[in-house]
């Protein structure tokens, strides 16, 4: 069977994605490498918490069904992705990673583990995190140091007794940190990254922060535009924790950047350790979309494309970092990104005019 559509990816960018194309009366498929939906949300840390109120929560078509104010976990997100497939009963094929997209002459070819799917074109809503992202030297470690990425770091039970590094200047790496840190105050707890990073109130003046965003216009800037160009190479501020206050806990202490490790020690900036018994590593992801064949890549190993439009005729992408604007890759944010690519397949279902425009865009 041929779908007009075939999306990768049953996330937040997928499923926005989906129900427009529901509403198209469009014969698509969604593919999936999760067992449930919402699967990606379950597998992370158990205290995770959005950054975002219930109100800019919401995809398109079903509201985010939690009071106002309410900071949502990871699996009241899932649920909610889950609700949403029934509610807009979607086709969805779970355990089916695409491992390859190539090009046929009538559209595209996407193979996973077991089955090939025919799309005349395919939506890639797969996210921006692939493959974790370690430093070269955490291979010269001696294997009784027990080391996690934070896309496997559940809670500090996981950890062995003993001193503990946390790695990474993001949200992910300073939320791990407290968490640690909190959890056994006897527990000395050693953290790597850039201490100097802004840290922003979830709330301000009796208003949360995104309501403060949106009046501001701060989420509808666009990456082309000169302000979009400065905020999106520059490092994200930390959200809704006190940098300073959690550096001054009795049990953490700043130790730099890690320059080097050998066996039990450890090189940063401002000192060498060798008594390091857990590492946890919140250094990111790496893009990695080898498996679609022939299209284009930016500097970063991203897509290019404008408003996810690709180079390549047929293909789309969607749930991008700074795809166009700063909510791009959010829960609430990708829903006008969605409406964007929507508008473009209803108009112009050939994709020869997006091609136009991609090129003028770009160049």
């Amino acid at each position: 069977m041929k779908y007009d559509y075939i999306i990768v990816g049953a996330g937040q960018s997928g499923l926005a994605m989906a129900y427009h194309l529901k509403q198209m009366q469009a014969n698509f498929l969604i593919l999936d490498a999760e067992q449930e939906i919402g699967g990606a949300w379950v597998k992370r840390w158990d205290s995770l918490k959005l950054f975002t109120p219930t109100e800019f929560n919401h995809l398109p078509g079903l509201d985010f069904n939690a009071k106002l104010g309410h900071y949502p976990n990871k699996d009241e997100v899932a649920n909610y992705f889950k609700r949403y497939v029934e509610k807009f009963n979607l086709p969805v094929t779970l355990a089916s990673k695409v491992t390859d997209i190539s090009q046929t002459k009538t559209g595209f070819q996407v193979s996973c583990d077991q089955q090939r799917f025919s799309a005349q074109q395919v939506i890639i809503a797969s996210g921006p995190f692939h493959s974790p992202s370690f430093p070269a030297c955490h291979q010269n470690l001696c294997p009784s140091i027990k080391q996690i990425h934070s896309s496997t770091y559940k809670n500090p039970q996981q950890l062995q007794p003993g001193e503990t590094l946390v790695v990474g200047a993001g949200d992910s790496g300073y939320q791990i940190l407290k968490e640690i840190a909190e959890h056994d105050q006897s527990r000395q707890v050693y953290f790597s990254g850039n201490t100097n990073t802004l840290t922003i109130p979830q709330e301000l003046l009796g208003k949360t922060l995104w309501w403060w965003f949106t009046k501001l216009g701060f989420l509808s800037v666009n990456k082309y535009s000169w302000l979009g160009k400065m905020l999106s190479k520059k490092m994200q501020p930390i959200i809704g924790i006190d940098i300073k206050s959690l550096l001054n806990q009795q049990n953490v202490k700043s130790v730099g950047k890690t320059l080097d490790a050998d066996n039990t020690k450890i090189t940063f900036e401002k000192c060498n350790i060798d008594s390091v018994k857990n590492i946890v590593w919140a250094t990111g992801f790496k893009p990695d979309f080898s498996w679609i064949k022939d299209i284009e890549l930016d500097a970063g190993g991203y897509p290019v494309n404008y408003r996810g439009v690709a180079s390549t005729p047929g293909m789309y992408f969607i749930g991008l970092p700074w795809m166009y604007t700063r909510g791009s890759a959010t829960l609430g944010g990708v829903s006008k990104d969605a409406a964007y690519l929507a508008n473009k397949l209803s108009l112009q279902p050939d994709n020869s005019a997006n091609n136009v425009e991609l090129a003028s865009q770009l160049g």
